[in-house]
């Protein structure tokens, strides 16, 4: 931030400091002095840290550039080089701990863009400094991650905000009113599907050694996942298809496809799921892979019932059948093929496509149903109103704020869901429908005993026309493997 704006900021801090919100004369304290954590009041400017600010957190800052960008921080400055230029006054660090250390009080608000697994160490470390949050999806790398978040989240009062953009939509808040109107009756199944991966999958871990760019500091990247020599494989973009770093494309696009799903039909927590993929190993996310969660029923909604419903995810070039009396030459979810949702009602059939982007119902393709109103409006929401409505939540007063549409008490429960069905996947083995303790976030339906059979690797030479495969295969108890996946083991030096 400039000179100026420094000085008001600390005098403001000094003010508040001295004068002592308790003291027994101070009845009134005016909307210029104090909002939020007090950090900010509400006509000001929020100064906004970045981590993880190549790719994604590039556009998320830009879409906050309204407000004071004072620091920038990220393992990989060749791949931040861009963000960096575009704010030369923020100072740069690769460690995001020194950057909340060494800047506590020029920091009002963080976004974070790093790879999945890493979210929730910075994010929890964020808040725990009083930091107001905008994470990106999916919210976490595991289910216990975003439980805790979510409790953190409560115990903090910071405005929070995930980075499914498609939840402030007015396709989304469409999507809701009309089911929850009865446009289309009770719902009972849903299919989803998205074209990705849009990157490799179903790879082994390379074995060739590379060395460290100098721009990258591979130790801060690994963060709290187990140790493994460098390769380019991993980053800067294609970490989401390795176990230990990414959620596959699972945790890549339900965030923003399941949402629409998730958030009108009030689904909360499955109470089972199952899955089938392409062939599956102990290093990376299949190449493709359907999964089914099974929700129990749920209190009325507006004008209809919440019946139980059968969740199906589709990815990897897998789709769900086109639904009965869509028009030739439409395709089922957003026309440019990313995905969709498919809502399978009594009355009708519902379709949206990512970010719940261009719902109708068929048959009314023309004569769409008016909408109620009942939920509030984000205009522009697309275009980065979604970061500026986290922004407008930071700035308010923690007792009265208008919470944003996907903060974390929304959030995290939603991503738990999506993160479950790699749960689903990596335990496939076992051959059965997994019992799903939400309370407890505990399959419960495991033996002591029981073991899985994951590839290892995977390789085949082709000797006189005919192919000779080589398959091996890692032993593992099932019971320990699903602990882990849920709560993942993180390597000395880093904490939940």
């Amino acid at each position: 931030m400039d000179d100026s704006n420094k000085d008001n900021h600390l005098n403001r801090r000094k003010f508040l400091r001295n004068m002592g919100l308790a003291a027994a004369g101070i009845t009134i304290v005016p909307s210029n002095v104090i909002a939020g954590l007090g950090h900010t009041a509400p006509s000001d400017k929020l100064n906004i840290a970045g981590i993880g600010v190549g790719g994604m957190g590039r556009t998320n800052l830009r879409n906050m550039n309204s407000q004071n960008i004072v620091a920038l921080a990220d393992v990989d400055w060749k791949y931040a080089d861009k963000t960096f230029n575009d704010y030369p006054k923020a100072k740069k660090y690769k460690d995001y701990r020194k950057m909340l250390e060494e800047m506590d009080k020029d920091i009002d608000a963080v976004m974070i863009s790093t790879p999945d697994h890493t979210h929730y160490v910075s994010a929890k470390d964020s808040m725990n400094a009083g930091k107001h949050i905008y994470l990106q999806k999916p919210l976490t790398h595991s289910v216990y991650e975003s439980r805790k978040l979510k409790e953190l989240a409560d115990k903090t009062g910071v405005a929070t905000q995930m980075g499914n953009q498609g939840n402030s939509s007015d396709d989304m808040r469409k999507v809701c009113e009309w089911i929850w109107n009865g446009e289309i009756g009770e719902v009972t199944k849903v299919d989803a599907w998205t074209d990705r991966p849009i990157w490799p999958q179903g790879l082994e871990r390379p074995k060739e050694k590379m060395e460290v760019p100098s721009t990258l500091d591979w130790d801060l990247f690994l963060g709290p996942a187990a140790e493994r020599p460098y390769h380019e494989a991993y980053t800067p973009w294609n970490w989401r298809a390795w176990w230990d770093f990414g959620t596959g494309a699972l945790g890549d696009m339900a965030c923003h496809i399941m949402d629409p799903v998730y958030k009108a039909l009030e689904l909360g927590y499955p109470y089972a799921f199952e899955a089938s993929s392409s062939q599956v190993n102990t290093e990376s996310a299949p190449m493709a892979e359907k999964v089914t969660y099974y929700f129990g029923e749920r209190p009325k909604k507006g004008k209809i019932n919440m019946p139980a419903v059968e969740f199906t995810w589709y990815d990897g070039g897998l789709k769900p059948d086109r639904p009965e009396g869509l028009k030739e030459g439409m395709y089922p979810g957003d026309q440019m093929g990313w995905g969709g949702a498919i809502f399978y009602g009594t009355k009708g059939t519902l379709i949206c496509g990512t970010y719940a982007m261009e719902p109708f119902i068929i048959g009314r393709e023309d004569n769409p149903p008016p909408v109620t109103n009942e939920l509030r409006r984000i205009p522009k929401a697309m275009e980065g109103v979604h970061e500026m409505d986290f922004v407008r939540a930071a700035k308010e007063d923690k007792k009265s704020r208008v919470e944003c549409s996907s903060n974390f008490a929304y959030a995290g429960p939603l991503n738990e869901v999506v993160v479950a069905g790699n749960l689903a996947v990596r335990l496939q083995d076992l051959r059965r429908k997994l019992d799903w303790d939400a309370e407890n976030m505990k399959i419960t339906n495991i033996g002591e005993d029981e073991e899985i059979r994951v590839v290892s690797t995977d390789s085949f030479t082709v000797v006189d026309g005919n192919p000779r495969f080589d398959t091996k295969y890692e032993t593992i108890n099932a019971k320990k493997a699903a602990e882990d996946y849920i709560k993942r083991p993180y390597r000395k030096g880093w904490n939940y």
